[in-house]
Formats: C-alpha cells, sequence, structure tokens
C-alpha cells in the first residue's frame, strides 16, 4: 500500500505530505482545488511522463516521493530490482522519489539508488492501478485480461504448470540452438573436421623423422656418385705406388735415417706414425662406408613419396611437423566435442518433443477451462454494471486461440463492453468516457478483487453522470474492494464520500501573496461539515443527510489524522 506521498512545487503545492491509511481513502474539495495534483504526483511516481510546465512558477524544480508497503506484494519485486542493480530493501519499505527541473534534468531513485524512467514504470504497474482521465490501467492490457480470466477461473496452478513446462521448453530450444547448428555450413565444417583429422592421423608422423628421411633420400639419390667418390679417395690413399700410403712409407724410410744419425728427433718418428695410422683408419671408414652404400629405387620411391606427403601436410597444416601434430590433436578434441554435441542435440529434440506434447495437453486444458470461465464471469459483471446504473449493459471477453503456443497457452483475450441493447461489444481500451470507463473497472474490480494482485487502487471520475442510488452503490463496490486493497477515489458525490474509511480536503489558500493547495484529513464535525457542502450546502437537513450516510459504514480502519 501508498503509505506516504510527498509533494514539493508541484502546480499549487510548495511542499506537503501526506499519510495514508489502509482501506478506502476518499479526496474531496472544490473544482480547481488541486485534487488532481495527488493524481498528477502518483503518475510521476510510477513512471509517466513528466511535464516542466508542472513545476510551480518561481521555482526551478519539482520532487515526489512515495513510500510503499511492499510486504504482501506478490510481484517478484526484490528479484526484479536485484537484476536492474538496485537495492530491494529488508524491512518491506519501498521508497520511490522523482525530481525534474526547469532545465530538462530528470531523475529518479528506487530505495536511494538511481534508475531509469523504464525501470519505475514497470515497478509501477505492479503498485498502482489508475483509473482517471490519465489513467494507468494494466485492465487495459490484453495480457493482464488473460492473468485476470485466469484468477477468476481458478486456474492458477495449471498456468504455473504451463508457465513451468514454457519456461523449460525455453531453456532446451536455446541449449540445442547453442549445441548445433542445423545450416549447411556447419555440416562443411564438421565434415572437414572429419578429414583434417583423419588426414593427419593417418600420416603416423612423428616430429624428428623429417630430418632422418631427408638424409637417407639424399644418400639414396646419390649413391652412384658417392660410390665412386669414395673409390677414388680409396685409390689416392692405397692404390699403386705412387698413392699416399705408399709416400707415407717412404717418409718413413728417411725419417728413420735422420733419427739414426740424430737420436734426438724422435718426435718426428712419432708424429709420422701417428699420420700414418690415421690414414689406415681412414681408409678403413672409407671401406666401410662404400659397403653401405647401394643402389635401392624401390627405398627411394618410398623415401620421395613419405617426403612429399610430409611437405603437403606442412603446406596445409604448420611450418614443422610438430605443428602439423598439434593442429590435427585440435581438430580432434574439436570433432569428439562436436559430435558429442550432436549426441546432446538429438537428446534434446527428443525432450523437445516430449515437453511440446505436454504443452498440448495443457494448453488444451487451459483453453477450454477459459472457455467454460467466460459467461459466469461475464453474468457477474454485468450484474454489478447494472448497478453502478448500466442496467442493460455487458460485458464480455473475446478468447482468441492460436495454433503456435505463447508464455501463457495458445490463447489471447480482450475485455469487451457493450454499453446499449443492440450495439456491438467494443474492446475496453476504445471507451470514450472516462467516467463510463471507470464504472466499467469498478465492476471489474469488485468481480475481481481477490484475484487482483495489483495493492494500490485509484478512481477519478467515477461518479460522471451518477447521482442518487447509484452514486451509493459506487461507494459499497469501493469499500467492498478496500477490504483487499488500498483505494484512493477522488469524488464530487457525497454518497461516494462517505462510504470511506478516512477523507480528505483539498482547498486552496492564498499565502504571502500566493496561492496554495492543501490538504487535510477530515474526521468527526468536519468531515460531517464537508459531506455536506457535497450535498448542497450547510443547512440542518444537509447535515443531518451528511450525518445519515456518515452512520451507514462502520468504524474507520485508518489510523490518527494528518495534516500537510
Amino acid at each position: 500500500m501508498l503509505t506516504t506521498l510527498r509533494i514539493k512545487n508541484l502546480a499549487l503545492v510548495t511542499d506537503l505530505t501526506i499519510e495514508l491509511t489502509p482501506g478506502f481513502n476518499v479526496i474531496t474539495g472544490e473544482t480547481g482545488a488541486g485534487k488532481s495534483v495527488i493524481l498528477g504526483a502518483i503518475n510521476l511516481i510510477i513512471g509517466q511522463r513528466a511535464d516542466r510546465a508542472l513545476i510551480r512558477s518561481g521555482t526551478d524544480a519539482c520532487t515526489v516521493e512515495a513510500v510503499f508497503d511492499t510486504r504482501h506484494l506478490t510481484a517478484p519485486l526484490a528479484d526484479f530490482l536485484d537484476e536492474n542493480g538496485l537495492d530491494p530493501g529488508e524491512t518491506g519499505e519501498l521508497r520511490i522519489r522523482r525530481s525534474f527541473t526547469t532545465t530538462g534534468t530528470n531523475r529518479q531513485f528506487i530505495n536511494g539508488s538511481p534508475t531509469s524512467v523504464a525501470v519505475l514504470g514497470r515497478v509501477g504497474e505492479w503498485l498502482v492501478d489508475l483509473h482517471g482521465p490519465h489513467e494507468h490501467q494494466s485492465l487495459l492490457q490484453p495480457t493482464r485480461q488473460l492473468a485476470i480470466l485466469d484468477a477468476f477461473a481458478s486456474l492458477e496452478a495449471l498456468r504455473r504448470e504451463w508457465e513451468t513446462a514454457w519456461d523449460r521448453r525455453k531453456e532446451l530450444a536455446a541449449e540445442r540452438a547453442s549445441l548445433v547448428s542445423d545450416d549447411a555450413a556447419h555440416h562443411q565444417q564438421l565434415e572437414l573436421l572429419r578429414h583434417q583429422a583423419l588426414e593427419i592421423e593417418a600420416a603416423r608422423l612423428s616430429p624428428e623423422e623429417e630430418g632422418v628421411l631427408t638424409a637417407e633420400f639424399q644418400r639414396i639419390s646419390n649413391a652412384a656418385r658417392l660410390m665412386e667418390s669414395t673409390q677414388a679417395a680409396q685409390s689416392l690413399l692405397s692404390d699403386g705406388e705412387d698413392s699416399i700410403l705408399d709416400r707415407v712409407g717412404g717418409l718413413g724410410r728417411v725419417l728413420t735415417e735422420i733419427q739414426r744419425h740424430d737420436p734426438g728427433t724422435a718426435d718426428l718418428s712419432n708424429a709420422h706414425l701417428a699420420v700414418t695410422e690415421a690414414l689406415h683408419e681412414l681408409n678403413t671408414l672409407l671401406s666401410r662406408y662404400f659397403d653401405r652404400l647401394e643402389l635401392d629405387p624401390e627405398r627411394l620411391q618410398e623415401l620421395e613419396e613419405r617426403i612429399n606427403l610430409i611437405q603437403s601436410l606442412k603446406r596445409k597444416y604448420g611450418t614443422t611437423l610438430s605443428d602439423v601434430l598439434a593442429f590435427g590433436e585440435s581438430c580432434r578434441l574439436k570433432l569428439a566435442e562436436w559430435e558429442g554435441l550432436e549426441e546432446r542435440a538429438e537428446k534434446l529434440s527428443t525432450e523437445l518433443a516430449a515437453i511440446d506434447k505436454k504443452l498440448v495437453d495443457i494448453g488444451g486444458q487451459l483453453s477450454r477451462q477459459r472457455r467454460e470461465a467466460i459467461p459466469r464471469l461475464s453474468r457477474a459483471v454485468s450484474q454489478h454494471l447494472g448497478e453502478l446504473g448500466f442496467r442493460q449493459s455487458r460485458v464480455d471477453v473475446d478468447l482468441m486461440t492460436d495454433t503456435d503456443p505463447g508464455p501463457t497457452g495458445f490463447d489471447h483475450c480482450e475485455f469487451q463492453f457493450a454499453p446499449n441493447p443492440g450495439e456491438p461489444a467494443r474492446p475496453l481500451r476504445s471507451i470514450a468516457s472516462n467516467g463510463e470507463l471507470a464504472r466499467v473497472m469498478l465492476a471489474l474490480k469488485t468481480v475481481l478483487a481477490s484475484a487482483d494482485e495489483i495493492p494500490v487502487l485509484i478512481f477519478d471520475e467515477l461518479d460522471a453522470n451518477v447521482g442518487g442510488e447509484t452514486g451509493l452503490a459506487v461507494g459499497k463496490k469501493l469499500r467492498g474492494i478496500a477490504d483487499r486493497h488500498q483505494v484512493l477515489c477522488i469524488t464530487h458525490l457525497a454518497p461516494v464520500a462517505a462510504q470511506g474509511h478516512s477523507q480528505y480536503l483539498v482547498s486552496k489558500q492564498v499565502t504571502d501573496g500566493r496561492t496554495e493547495s492543501r490538504i487535510e484529513r477530515l474526521d468527526g464535525p468536519s468531515r460531517v461539515a464537508e459531506i455536506a457542502r457535497m450535498l448542497g450546502g450547510q443547512s440542518a437537513a444537509a447535515r443531518r443527510h451528511a450525518e445519515e450516510l456518515l452512520g451507514q459504514p462502520p468504524t474507520s480502519k485508518s489510523g490518527d489524522p494528518s495534516l500537510f
């Protein structure tokens, strides 16, 4: 409920605070006294457009602040505030403040944290339903109308079952879409991965083999030339009288002769011996190398094919064999992941098919029970309309069923109103008269009081073209709704005002040469006087009539009187 409303520098208001009470709050006063300022302030609180022309002349800014008791609010307010980075509070108190300036600056706060007008509007939809010239009316929204129909038909449990299944379906569909795409590009990519992984795996590569293969290829491909060169080297070393070894032998004899005449030259003989042994070792190595050389065309072809394969893989997948192997491992892992995802997608498709079947079953039940409830709802609302002066009017519900499901089932609906016999019913949103619309809303609210979850209901111009017994019926219905909601009503009709649990009088006064609007809580004699004024004056008869009207309702539910 709305507990406190503070208005500063709005129209004729300088700085006022009103403490509202539970139940039925009535606001009365002469035309032009400033009653509409309260509605304007509440409209700002619930996210409606801010008009700079409303800022009190002589000031450059306007501020409106409201405090709501949200302890019994069923809407997911705390989660919504948390999702939008706002403090949900811990005491069940929601504080909304909005200010705007003549320069166009517009600021709004929830529980002290800055927010947007859009967030303010969303919160306002859960808190306030305003029926009047600039109405904030949830009942005009088809989605809200369907929820009301479901509540009237006691379909909350079935609807929650639908919503649970529908949310689960969205989760499954989103997961499946994220796992595997159905387009041709995805399948081409999957086939490419399979080809790449298999091509690299089939090559059976090792990081070191390229160098070994290249060396062997060079050796075998040049085997004939190597054999010829090896033989030539051996011939120079050991063949014939002019070979290196033969000449080295002659050198040894000369050195021996030198040592015989000069024993101090033994080191020369030793050096000669070392050279001779090295040359013999070289000759042995050449012989062994020659024996390893062979002309093998088949092996040469094998090596050439293997090297060509390696070069082809390197051109495709990396500059080194290590890069190629790493690419192949990446393909293998990704392929395993994607194939696992495809398997998961198939399971999800099976789950989706099962949940679609469940949705068809639940949706069919919802549609059937909604249609069964419509005549009962129409009769109940039309009966209340008769008591409110529309004796030959009726309200109906146009329920339309689609083949494709939505968040609320296969249906959407439109509440319709036929004010006169023989005239076709029209959607509620097309009703032109504010007074007419407000009374239709009152009839709906009376029937749906227990189902409607919005805590604060505000009615303006409800008494247009209403008088006598109809006015009393309007007041009693508002009082009945106030058993489950906080009701605020601006009225010029005494029978309506007399039904209020609390009554506030808006008046104008001149202070320091400027006109200001004030409001005071009425009680006892002051309330009798105001009801008498609404009846036409302060005569003894008017006061007795006022006392009679005020004697009908039980003791007020409200708290102490307040003045702001």
